[in-house]
């Protein structure tokens, strides 16, 4: 029965847009990472991200990582600009101790900006956290 199933529930894992300078293009860009403040890595992690408004949606983007270590982080993907005046979604799903947590953060449309940007846990840099 569904009152059976105990879904944890998701702590120390986070979703947050960085901006950062892209040595290559000379330019400062977006950039979604997840950062794991748990004391144990995350297992077998899988992120599936869209962007969406009343009128449109993006296409999913899809990304597995087998480990993330405890303590540690990983770049998701590149937020274009225009991807970012859309509401952007990234549903997190992982194991701990061979326990499946899930969770759905979102990164509001136009909500990546400088002056939303907090000090990051584990990454020590600032950056806009998904919700």
């Amino acid at each position: 029965m569904r009152k059976d199933i105990k879904i944890p529930e998701v702590k120390n894992v986070y979703i947050a847009a960085v901006n950062e300078f892209n040595d290559e293009f000379k330019t400062y860009d977006w950039n979604a990472y997840i950062i794991n403040d748990n004391d144990k890595p995350l297992e077998t992690v899988i992120i599936v991200s869209q962007g969406y408004d009343s009128e449109k949606m993006t296409a999913p983007m899809r990304k597995t990582i087998k480990l993330l270590p405890a303590k540690g982080y990983a770049k998701i993907e590149f937020l274009e600009e225009n991807v970012l005046k859309v509401n952007n979604f990234f549903t997190i799903t992982y194991f701990i101790d061979d326990k499946l947590y899930d969770k759905r953060f979102e990164i509001p449309a136009n909500a990546a900006i400088e002056d939303n940007a907090v000090s990051l846990p584990v990454m020590k840099k600032d950056g806009v956290l998904a919700r």
